[in-house]
């Protein structure tokens, strides 16, 4: 009963969607219900928005410290980005031969202009105007709008500023309007879900359960497979072992809680008990919740491959390579900022597909809450092996045959 409680809206979730799909199958006129999704589509959009500026500028005003300090610290960060672009690389390998949309394309693709070099770029980072700032269409542009509004709050004191202090009451009240709106979600899917399948059919359908169970598969071949590098790599001999005496705790708390924060104590327990030192796990576990997004990386990669198979559209090496650096940097960056997840969602539609991001965004975000436990799982144990590499660059390659000596060392003291 307390695992239903606690997961209460993933299974809302998935009611909402079953039940949409069924509807669209059984009713041809469940395109009447599709109200019922723009409703839910349009509030979202009307709050994610603004949401996402302030809740940047908000962190970033709000730091204590700007100042990234000493070798701990950046190999942590150098770790997570390293992790999350393997995982992504992975997820497109796997996508290119086992497509994840295999029915005929449910929209048209839409025409888009050529480009210069120098447009796309202005394009990507600026707008020409500030009203166009505020835009879905425009959200890239809006964060990076934001981290320079935080950064100048930052340098006119910070924390202790007005502005700051606002910044963040705005957050925090945009956070709850979004947990209101989250409330009407199973309706709001239920109604999309069933309007789209009495237009499209059994090939989205038949597709979308393609998506979801490879990314399930993958996630615990991930965990299997490559997991057992990273630990060999950071701990050297019998690090492999080592791992998976401990590993299965933290990814079953992380898959039955779908959060990574949640999981912090049972990492610290797990690394405590394997011998990394206190200065590592009390950097790398904290940050890792909020930075080692492996899991929501794959995840991104697998979006991105859906929605392109959805629009007609051919998932190129060149947009492998701008949705490996998205997905990468929205994982990493964002993950850390309330509502950062949808954020990140948000910023791969509205680059990819910023016409049709109408339909694109609430099937992203759909794939992304169907796939959060086996995400949250990947993420939230690769936070306790990526502390094996950061101990390594920090402790020394031995740094684990020397905690089992201590630990032998212990044991037979205690036994005498």
């Amino acid at each position: 009963m307390n695992f239903l409680k606690k997961n209460w809206f993933f299974f809302s979730m998935i009611l909402g969607i079953v039940l949409g799909i069924v509807v669209g199958f059984v009713w041809d006129g469940a395109g009447a219900l599709e109200p019922l999704g723009t409703l839910f589509i349009n509030m979202m959009f009307c709050v994610v928005v603004p949401m996402v500026f302030f809740s940047i500028s908000s962190s970033i005003a709000n730091m204590k410290s700007v100042k990234r300090a000493g070798k701990l610290m950046g190999t942590t960060v150098v770790t997570f980005m390293c992790t999350t672009i393997i995982a992504s690389v992975i997820m497109y390998v796997l996508v290119r031969f086992i497509p994840v949309y295999t029915g005929e394309p449910a929209f048209e693709p839409g025409a888009s202009e050529p480009m210069t070099v120098g447009a796309m770029i202005v394009g990507f980072f600026t707008k020409p105007d500030f009203p166009e700032l505020w835009s879905r269409r425009s959200i890239l542009q809006l964060i990076i709008a934001g981290i320079f509004f935080g950064f100048g709050v930052q340098m006119c004191g910070g924390p202790e500023t007005k502005v700051a202090k606002l910044l963040e009451e705005i957050t925090n009240v945009l956070m709850k309007v979004i947990k209101l709106i989250s409330y009407y979600a199973p309706i709001g899917f239920f109604g999309f879900f069933a309007a789209l399948v009495a237009a499209h059919g059994a090939d989205f359908v038949s597709s979308y359960a393609r998506a979801i169970i490879l990314y399930y598969v993958v996630s615990f071949l991930y965990m299997f497979l490559i997991f057992p590098l990273y630990a060999r790599f950071g701990g050297g001999k019998g690090a492999v072992k080592v791992m998976f005496q401990h590993l299965f705790r933290p990814a079953a708390v992380a898959f039955g809680t779908c959060s990574s924060v949640a999981t912090i104590p049972t990492n610290m327990e797990v690394s405590e008990d394997t011998g990394i030192s206190k200065d590592v796990t009390d950097i790398v576990l904290p940050m890792g919740a909020t930075m080692n997004m492996d899991g929501s990386g794959m995840s991104a990669i697998i979006k991105v491959a859906f929605l392109f198979g959805m629009f007609g559209k051919d998932f190129a090496t060149t947009d492998a390579l701008l949705a490996i650096i998205v997905a990468t940097v929205s994982s990493v960056a964002m993950s850390g900022i309330p509502g950062g997840g949808g954020t990140g969602e948000l910023v791969l539609c509205s680059l990819f597909f910023p016409e049709q991001l109408a339909v694109a965004f609430p099937i992203a975000q759909a794939i992304g809450d169907l796939v959060d436990p086996p995400a949250t799982m990947v993420n939230a144990a690769g936070d306790y092996v990526a502390s094996f590499i950061v101990s390594r660059f920090n402790d020394g390659k031995d740094w684990l045959q020397k905690a089992l000596a201590r630990k032998q060392q212990a044991s037979e003291t205690l036994v005498e």
